[in-house]
């Protein structure tokens, strides 16, 4: 048997930064602290105590509404993007792209001048005689952080899928007198299911998972699972603690996409039956 030489520098890669890394999460959760090996399960229940569980809904919660709104902003624009013209195409993909050119904590920090009292958002409704609102340091600031970092990841690959999608498709619908409501629930959508799969699941494990966005336009005010797993790393030192709140973030996010992997292997054989 012909040994593929080439694969071995990725797999040493993926042994060094992936496997081992969260062997190391799971040794700490399972190791009490002290000296040596100690198995325990004393980390694991304390992440069931009625505080941090509040903490893993909250992360779940928003992440779920920040998906939500990036599906409900991003589908129509991908079906734009789909519909344009090649150069338009290429114009309208820059738009998108530039933005994450930028450093991540740049945007988030441009963010907080712009919802701030005195920021220029508040600015602009002053001069229409409304009070100044308090936008920053709230929980839809948080999601606005999130869809606005997060949208493209919802918007490619929904694009990349309606974009190979047979044109003949919508034409033999026309043909067959489906309105045009009819052959986006019958026909467009269908089709474009994988993609938005995709992106849902691209979209929701860096929600959960965030603390940076949380930390600066929640101003610490709404500490979600990934503030937590920070704070316990870095601050209290309880690595224990810390790596059985990123084991059961894993299986979280490991369960929603085996039921999203599920949902889409479905509808394919629904779409072969």
């Amino acid at each position: 048997m012909r040994r593929n030489w080439a694969l071995y520098p990725y797999v040493l890669w993926m042994a060094l930064f992936t496997v081992v890394p969260i062997l190391l999460v799971a040794y700490y959760s399972l190791s009490a602290t002290g000296l040596g090996f100690r198995l325990t399960l004393t980390h694991f229940a304390r992440v069931f105590e009625p505080l941090y569980l509040a903490v893993l809904w909250r992360s779940i919660q928003l992440a779920l509404v920040s998906t939500l709104i990036c599906f409900l902003l991003g589908y129509p624009v991908a079906m734009i993007l789909a519909g344009s013209p090649m150069r338009r195409q290429f114009s309208l993909i820059v738009l998108f792209v530039v933005p994450m050119w930028m450093n991540f904590l740049a945007r988030t920090y441009a963010w907080m001048t712009l919802l701030e009292k005195n920021g220029l958002i508040n600015k602009l409704l002053g001069l229409f005689g409304v009070e100044p609102l308090n936008m920053l340091y709230t929980s839809g600031a948080v999601v606005l952080g999130m869809v606005y970092n997060y949208l493209p990841f919802m918007v490619f690959p929904i694009f990349t899928v309606l974009r190979k999608m047979d044109p003949s498709l919508l034409e033999a619908s026309g043909d067959l007198g489906a309105s045009a409501h009819q052959t986006f629930l019958k026909v467009i959508f269908p089709i474009s299911l994988p993609g938005v799969l995709s992106g849902v699941t691209m979209v929701f494990m860096p929600s959960v998972t965030t603390f940076v966005i949380s930390q600066l336009l929640g101003g610490g005010q709404f500490t979600l699972i990934g503030n937590l797993i920070e704070q316990q790393y870095l601050r209290a030192y309880d690595w224990g603690f810390g790596s059985a709140l990123s084991i059961i973030l894993m299986i979280v996010i490991l369960l929603s996409m085996g039921l999203m992997s599920r949902g889409n292997a479905q509808e394919e054989m629904g779409g072969l039956l």
